[in-house]
């Protein structure tokens, strides 16, 4: 059973780095608060400046329903302009897979999955 989803967001200013960690799987309602405060984030600082790191080692495999969501958001992280997003995740050749198909599909060409 998937884990009920939750993040956080943090700039850090020192390393010129937004740190995102994201847990489990949303809701379409957890979407709609990430976007807010993500977005309340990235316009305190010039994200040209910054990279993204997505901490998603806790992150599920996607489900289908979740795939268009997740597209819309790597489009918005890429919207904002990042330097680079490394969005980390736990060695699940599947979710990869999936992460550098949505990045393929919105043309997201600064983006790297790593896995640990």
């Amino acid at each position: 059973m998937a884990k009920e989803g939750s993040f956080s967001i943090k700039v850090n200013k020192a390393t010129k780095t937004i740190d995102l960690v994201v847990v489990g799987t949303f809701t379409p309602e957890q979407v709609q608060e990430f976007v807010a405060d993500y977005s309340a984030k990235v316009k305190s600082i010039d994200p040209k400046e910054y990279t993204l790191n997505a901490d998603s080692t806790d992150m599920d495999v996607l489900t289908q329903e979740m795939v268009p969501a997740m597209e819309n958001t790597i489009r918005m992280y890429q919207q904002s302009g990042f330097q680079k997003l490394v969005v980390t995740i736990k060695k699940s050749p599947i979710l990869k897979m999936q992460l550098n198909r949505i990045f393929k599909n919105t043309n997201f060409t600064n983006a790297e999955v790593k896995e640990i």
